[in-house]
């Protein structure tokens, strides 16, 4: 009798876990779409081993950032927006959201090149795959079928992880790795501040901020489960990153000892040649287009979420179209201006991926500043107010973004 309670107690904490995980594991997993895949191949290719270091300060400061959103959905039970809405105001709210949704609008541009990319390396024309690609995304989400193809696409997704055995085949100098990680290195010339910014946009997304909070309180946690899904967001961002800074090691042990800057998805599959030979091609791709196809479907929803959130708008795809005119609106018009921007001849699609990135990175002080000031909030947050350390990481963290941004602007207008 003893043995089968012990045993039903088990599977209902097992249910537990496995009903609580989630959120931080996929937003930090999607740091690897396709700006992200593109940004980290061509600071490999680029400079080595060298942005290692700046990818476990950027760790650290994922779980920060996310654990407080986190935090925030489990207290209150609310919506990012909705709490910058009741403790800022209408104006406050405006800038906010007008910043979430110049950086997702440039964001979601980047996974309609991230599918062109992919296309045209397998000989398909971007002015096929793309607007095929829009009008199916559009149709599976405003039908409400896109979950029935997303882990079809997560499966597509998980070929990021053949970067962690391509490393191992190319046998890299692990002491070189380690001291690149532990060693800051910095450079004052403005590519090189691009791709810092582009890899902290990345992986410390605007949308993801908000995503993180809207399914914690989609998924009904509270302060009393809240210790797993602080567990889910720790291992989800040390997870993601492990498999970004893979990346890395494996442009910077291939394409940057052969001089080969990434500029294109050709190049940057280079890298996966000693795991795949002729497949190499194919499996970038695949995992591209995948992580792309997903991202496009999930991050102008989450936008127009938000958004309609923030002002009371109608929203939500159980609505119908008159009824939520601004939500579907606002929806179109990010799919349809992300996929036609893509389509303008002679653009540099990886270029494109990487400065949609660094974008993110300059208006991600406004968002961090607003949960900051939230998550510190005693009437909101109570006794789960932000501890003196969390501040102090995260106040850092936001100095040093806009430091690299204006030495960015400094040495624009020296040139």
């Amino acid at each position: 009798m003893k043995k089968n309670t012990a045993r039903v107690s088990l599977i209902k904490r097992l249910w537990l876990v496995l009903a609580v995980l989630g959120p931080g594991l996929i937003t930090a997993s999607a740091d690897n779409d396709a700006p992200g895949i593109a940004t980290y191949s061509m600071a490999g290719s680029r400079y080595g081993y060298n942005f290692l270091w700046l990818l476990v300060v950027v760790t650290f400061g994922e779980v920060f950032i996310q654990e407080m959103a986190a935090r925030l959905g489990a207290v209150t039970g609310k919506g990012t927006a909705d709490l910058i809405r009741e403790k800022f105001g209408v104006k406050i709210t405006l800038i906010a959201m007008i910043c979430l949704l110049v950086a997702n609008l440039g964001t979601t541009i980047a996974e309609f090149a991230g599918i062109a990319a992919g296309a045209e390396l397998l000989g398909i024309s971007r002015y096929i795959v793309v607007p095929v690609a829009a009008v199916i995304i559009g149709l599976l989400v405003m039908g409400g079928s896109y979950k029935s193809v997303e882990k079809l696409l997560l499966i597509l997704c998980l070929s990021a992880i053949a970067y962690v055995i391509s490393a191992f085949i190319l046998k890299p100098d692990w002491g070189d790795v380690l001291r690149s990680a532990v060693t800051p290195q910095f450079l004052f010339e403005p590519e090189y501040i691009i791709a810092v910014l582009a890899t902290i946009g990345t992986t410390i997304t605007p949308w993801g901020i908000f995503y993180m909070q809207a399914s914690v309180v989609d998924k009904g946690v509270d302060e009393q489960d809240y210790g797993l899904t602080k567990a889910d967001v720790v291992f989800g961002a040390i997870w993601g990153n492990i498999i970004s800074a893979f990346i890395i090691i494996c442009t910077g042990a291939t394409l940057f000892l052969h001089g080969i800057h990434v500029e294109k998805a050709e190049q940057a599959a280079l890298a996966l040649v000693p795991l795949a030979g002729n497949w190499a091609k194919l499996l970038f791709a695949s995992g591209l287009v995948g992580a792309s196809i997903l991202a496009a479907m999930v991050l102008p929803l989450s936008t127009v979420y938000a958004i309609t959130e923030a002002f009371g708008w109608e929203r939500g795809l159980d609505q119908k179209r008159q009824d939520a005119p601004i939500f579907y609106g606002i929806y179109v018009a990010v799919i349809a201006l992300s996929s036609l921007f893509v389509l303008i001849p002679g653009l540099p699609l990886f270029k494109i991926m990487l400065l949609s990135q660094s974008m993110n990175a300059i208006l991600l002080p406004v968002l961090l500043v607003l949960v900051l000031i939230l998550a510190n909030d005693r009437e909101i947050m109570g006794k789960w107010k932000n501890k003196r350390y969390q501040n102090i990481f995260s106040i850092v963290l936001t100095a040093m973004i806009m430091s690299i941004t204006i030495a960015l602007f400094v040495l624009q207008f020296k040139k």
